[in-house]
């Protein structure tokens, strides 16, 4: 990760100041840098001997940026990893474009790479992730949203990339095509997890923790599981409540809404197909060699449902 974070340094710079500024502030805030760190455990798992990881692993990490400087726009956010967010401190004008600057960087990287399959694998996930934020934008305020409509923004939002994190590692070190798959089915399901937890932190978490404001997706009008949940087996009284909240965005009654998320067991529920999603992330790991890496990739599948930020 330090070879990771040099790439990223290096490759940051730009002669306009303001992009250097805003990457720096959004790259420098943290995160658990997750997607990059499967690019190397699995290319490492798979017997990798180079250096090529470490530029496709600052690709992943910089489309990750990029997303997460246009999301805080579309959601309107002001928290992200515990510290204001870019559009909060630089305007939305310059997040938007800083975010442009970074997916364009990240494809000059990956064509330096010089392999046709590595940039098919980042170039259909960039298109999937897109996807799947303007699916997310027509379920605001949605409370009609289903589960299997949520689960898809999750498979296009969030799992994809973690996808083709995964992928890109098998790839690079020469691994075949079952391998890459199994490797493609581990970073989807762990994503899948990911999402679900940070839904379940949504409601249980606390702001300094998880790093943004607790109760952000109800502000914002996003349907997520535990919602969707109370919505099928509340009572008419919370049904109205969730319905009346999402459509407008309603924070005011975020307390009721959590007694009632709570006492019906949604987050139990959420919680529930967050442990199988990691449960898949782990089988899919059955017929890579036993490592260091390996274990590592197990742990983090454990991690994914365990942690608490």
């Amino acid at each position: 990760m330090q070879a990771v974070n040099a790439v990223i340094r290096r490759q940051l710079h730009s002669e306009v100041p303001l992009v250097n500024q805003v990457a720096e502030y959004i790259i420098g805030a943290g995160g658990k840098r997750i997607r990059p760190i499967l690019v190397l455990l699995i290319a490492n798992a798979h017997g990798y001997r180079g250096e090529a990881h470490h530029s496709l692993a600052a690709v992943i990490e910089f489309i990750h940026t990029a997303t997460l400087l246009h999301d805080d726009v579309v959601d309107e956010s002001s928290l992200r990893r515990g510290k204001p967010t870019a559009n909060a401190l630089f305007g939305n004008a310059a997040s938007v474009l800083v975010g442009d600057f970074l997916y364009s960087r990240a494809f000059q990287m990956m064509v330096k790479v010089g392999d046709a399959r590595v940039m098919q694998i980042v170039a259909d996930a960039t298109n999937v992730i897109a996807e799947g934020e303007v699916l997310q934008l027509l379920n605001m305020h949605n409370p009609d949203v289903t589960e299997a409509d949520y689960l898809q923004v999750i498979r296009s939002k969030t799992a994809k990339l973690f996808e083709a994190a995964a992928q890109l590692g098998a790839l690079i070190a020469g691994a075949d095509e079952a391998a890459i798959e199994a490797a493609g089915e581990y970073g989807r399901s762990l994503g899948t997890s990911f999402q679900l937890i940070d839904d379940v932190l949504d409601y249980s978490g606390n702001a300094a923790d998880i790093g943004k404001n607790v109760g952000d997706d109800l502000r914002e009008g996003k349907t997520t599981l535990p919602l969707i949940y109370l919505m099928e087996h509340g009572n008419a009284k919370q049904q109205a409540l969730v319905r009346s909240c999402i459509e407008n965005g309603d924070q005011q009654h975020f307390a009721e809404i959590l007694a009632a998320i709570t006492e019906s067991g949604a987050l139990d529920y959420a919680r529930k197909n967050a442990v199988t999603a990691g449960q898949r992330a782990s089988a899919a790991l059955e017929a890579m060699p036993e490592s260091i890496y390996k274990q590592a990739l197990l742990d983090l599948a454990t991690f994914a449902v365990d942690r608490n930020h």
